[in-house]
């Protein structure tokens, strides 16, 4: 049960502990402000990992992703082998005034292509030129900062695992094909040695 006036002491209470403290100015732009690492600045492409599939555009609520691309053929990798198509990418341009910084396209990515960089500095007069290009995109993925390191009990991701189980099988492989090479040539360095000896009197009679 609150008694009459209580709504007003306790604004009186948060206004006397506001006055006792000292205020902080933050002296932008001439000390850049200390972000959260995931900060959602703008949106960071790394193109090499893009194949072109459109997820991100048709998943985007705002339609503010614009993808072109085209096939090219592939040449078989082995003689006898069958030509493959594949697409690549021509224009990969965001529109941040339409984004609204939901991370839909990041989080559908099924390539890592993707990634929220903390820079906010883009501001334009002109709201045309906050459709920035692929080549702007790149850039800005130089700024992503590395993920936080995992727990140093946490289980191993998958995919390294995968990786790692495939390497070790790969260098056991090549270990064994070196060592059974080094003992041919021992064989033969042998062979040879045993032709060449002088026969000594008396031998093969």
């Amino acid at each position: 049960m609150s008694f009459p006036g209580s709504g007003l002491a306790k604004g009186l209470a948060v206004t006397l502990r506001t006055m006792t403290k000292r205020s902080v100015t933050a002296q932008y732009p001439d000390v850049q402000p200390d972000l959260p690492p995931r900060t959602r600045g703008v949106i960071g492409l790394f193109e090499e990992n893009c194949t072109v599939c459109m997820l991100c555009a048709r998943e985007c609520p705002d339609w503010c992703i614009y993808i072109d691309s085209h096939k090219e053929t592939v040449p078989p990798a082995a003689p006898g082998g069958r030509e493959r198509s594949r697409n690549v990418l021509d224009r990969f341009a965001i529109d941040f005034a339409l984004c609204m910084y939901c991370g839909i396209c990041i989080e559908v990515c099924p390539f890592d292509a993707l990634f929220w960089s903390p820079e906010f500095e883009y501001a334009e007069t002109d709201i045309r030129e906050l459709t920035h290009e692929r080549d702007k995109l790149r850039e800005w993925m130089w700024t992503v900062p590395e993920p936080p390191a995992l727990d140093p009990n946490a289980e191993e991701p998958k995919e390294i695992a995968a990786a790692r189980k495939a390497a070790d099988k790969l260098a056991a492989q090549q270990a064994a094909e070196a060592e059974d090479r080094a003992g041919a040539e021992a064989s033969t360095q042998d062979q040879d040695q045993d032709r060449q000896r002088p026969e000594t009197p008396g031998e093969g009679t």
